[in-house]
């Protein structure tokens, strides 16, 4: 076996724990209200305070991963991981799983940069689709199927043993690692800029809260801690761009966005995140609301495009090496942009075989914009640059998730409160019409956006490395 493909199988096998992590709890989250006796936003920060972990430490990943070896990243970052599943499958209050929580997120937030730098060494620009797309089965399948495993093992087991349940897995891949992992990136070892690291931790961590904040504070965006907390996010990730300007080795080189395709990259992929994350959250609402499903049928629906989508990555991969990104970008783009168009127009009369279709066809398009967009991109830069392109794209998706989710969330809010405006007393079934009308408006401005990402996508070209012009 090649050693490429040797390394890729022991990243994948513990990237697909994880990433599997992200979604095991979501079932789970009802339950661990009744067992440790708190509400809804307390529960909430299992999933707020990952998120939160994640996003504080990419931008540090740049510099680590010239730091340490790769089997050095991988094991600590897996044992970080592995520790932190054990305090949480053993907690016995919340505080202490919140704990074991956040430092799981410790190990996946520096592990995903980590494992898509070493890639770019790894592989040469013409294998790099097919790489980045079987990473990109586990990135998708995963998250996937997590909903649906936490089912299963809540009901027969408990949720304790969404924990335990992972445990042989990571200490198996460890194991691997330990065996046959062999390093690959180049240890520098650059001044690390401690100011930096504070400035970006805190820059992102109060951007991805202000912005994850606006659906439940009173008042959204005008809620003055809400207002506040993007205010103080956005100025400290200002002063921490330009002190990037004036460091001899920056901790973030921001010299990335020179590169044309990976600035139109990390804008088109942005797009697609915002759209991807936002749709998660607002179709189901609407399918449960005004259409009346369960979250169970709910779930059906959505599982075809989901699984679909982990299932044409490598696929996606394969065809972004023969045919280059715009053939797959720009008609993705566009199936896109009529899978937002169709959904600012739905009703509740509309068959659920023409949402699992429009689901479908929502999932192939993110499936042909996502790896294409970010790889092209990453081809552009040099490779002193991997460290910092990987870092910056890693960071984009928690800040455009956040962003997008609360945008659409205020827009289909507003919508559905002035659709209700003059109604005193509201029945279920006119909640459910002004509902309609605020998903309306939502996908409008999804429509919108889109079309903006496609009009980009008509500039990109494929990239070439500076090494080889």
């Amino acid at each position: 076996m090649k050693k490429s493909n040797l390394i890729m199988i022991i990243f994948m096998t513990g990237a697909f724990f994880t990433f599997l992590n992200e979604t095991l709890l979501n079932i789970a989250l009802t339950e661990l209200m009744h067992y440790f006796e708190i509400d809804a936003p307390t529960v909430q920060w299992l999933a707020t305070g990952f998120m939160l972990v994640m996003g504080m430490l990419m931008p540090l990943s740049a510099s680590l991963v010239q730091w340490f070896t790769t089997r050095q990243m991988f094991i600590g970052l897996m044992s970080i991981f592995l520790i932190g599943t054990l305090i949480a499958g053993f907690s016995v209050n919340f505080p202490m799983l919140l704990a074991g929580r956040m430092i799981q997120a410790a190990g996946t937030g520096l592990l995903i940069p980590t494992i898509m730098t070493a890639m770019l060494l790894l592989f040469e620009p013409h294998e790099r689709g097919k790489a980045m797309g079987n990473f990109g089965l586990v990135m998708m399948f995963a998250p996937a199927i997590g909903p649906t495993l936490s089912g299963i093992i809540v009901d027969l087991l408990g949720w304790r043993w969404l924990f335990f349940v992972v445990v042989p897995f990571v200490i198996g891949s460890i194991l691997l690692a330990l065996r046959y992992l062999e390093n690959v990136t180049e240890v520098t070892r650059p001044k690390i800029d401690v100011l930096s690291g504070l400035l970006s931790s805190l820059g992102v961590a109060s951007v991805i809260y202000g912005f994850s904040a606006v659906g439940t504070s009173a008042g959204g965006f005008t809620n003055p801690v809400v207002l506040a907390t993007i205010i103080l996010g956005t100025a400290a990730l200002i002063i921490f761009g330009l002190r990037q300007r004036t460091l001899a080795e920056p901790m973030l080189d921001l010299a990335v966005f020179k590169y044309t395709n990976y600035s139109r990259g990390m804008v088109i992929f942005a797009v697609v995140v915002m759209a991807m994350f936002a749709s998660n959250i607002v179709m189901p609402m609407y399918l449960q609301g005004p259409m009346m499903f369960s979250a169970k049928i709910v779930g059906m629906i959505l599982l075809p495009g989901a699984l679909l989508n982990g299932f044409l990555s490598p696929v996606m991969g394969r065809i972004f090496d023969t045919i280059g990104p715009r053939k797959m970008i720009i008609p993705g783009m566009l199936v896109l942009a009529l899978v937002m168009f169709f959904y600012s127009v739905i009703h509740p009369g509309i068959s659920v075989v023409i949402f699992i279709i429009a689901h479908i066809l929502l999932m192939i398009s993110i499936s042909m914009i996502m790896m294409p967009s970010n790889t092209n991109a990453l081809n552009q830069l040099p490779k002193r640059l991997y460290p910092h392109g990987t870092a910056i794209s890693n960071m984009m998706q928690p800040l455009a998730g956040a962003m997008g989710v609360s945008l659409f969330i205020t827009i289909m809010t507003s919508g559905q409160q002035k659709a209700l405006d003059g109604i005193t007393k509201p029945t279920t079934a006119q909640i459910n019409d002004a509902l309609t009308v605020g998903v309306h408006h939502a996908y409008w401005f999804a429509t919108a956006l889109v079309v903006a990402g496609l009009i980009m996508s008509l500039f990109i070209t494929r990239s070439v490395p500076p090494e080889e012009q």
